[in-house]
């Protein structure tokens, strides 16, 4: 069995790989940056891991979204929609209210990837 890595840290791994699926920590944007900024950055990281991976967003799975407040939900959906692939739209879930790692933070995307 071999699992691939990408920018391993002490504590986890951006991307991992596993036979023919590539699943990405979940990535958030610039602190104190708005959500649809935030969108904008973790939507261009995710493009970039998914391109080292030797995929691209058009084969993703699926993709969880928090948010810090789901008054939010409307600009990251603004971001998001003009991003995703409409001909292959993944599954998706969308969580509002959460706390995540800072305060700082409107927002974190998770996805899963085929390769």
């Amino acid at each position: 069995m071999t699992i691939r890595r990408f920018e391993p840290g002490p504590r986890m791994s951006q991307a991992v790989i596993h036979k023919d699926t590539v699943y990405l920590a979940g990535q958030v944007g610039k602190p104190g940056d708005d959500v649809a900024a935030q969108t904008k950055t973790i939507l261009s990281e995710i493009d970039r891991l998914l391109a080292e991976a030797g995929t691209d967003k058009s084969k993703i799975l699926s993709a969880t979204i928090w948010l810090a407040d789901i008054a939010d939900f409307g600009a990251m959906n603004a971001v998001w929609d003009g991003w995703v692939d409409t001909a292959n739209p993944p599954a998706r879930a969308t969580g509002g209210n959460i706390a995540l790692a800072t305060p700082d933070y409107r927002v974190e995307i998770i996805v899963v990837a085929a390769i």
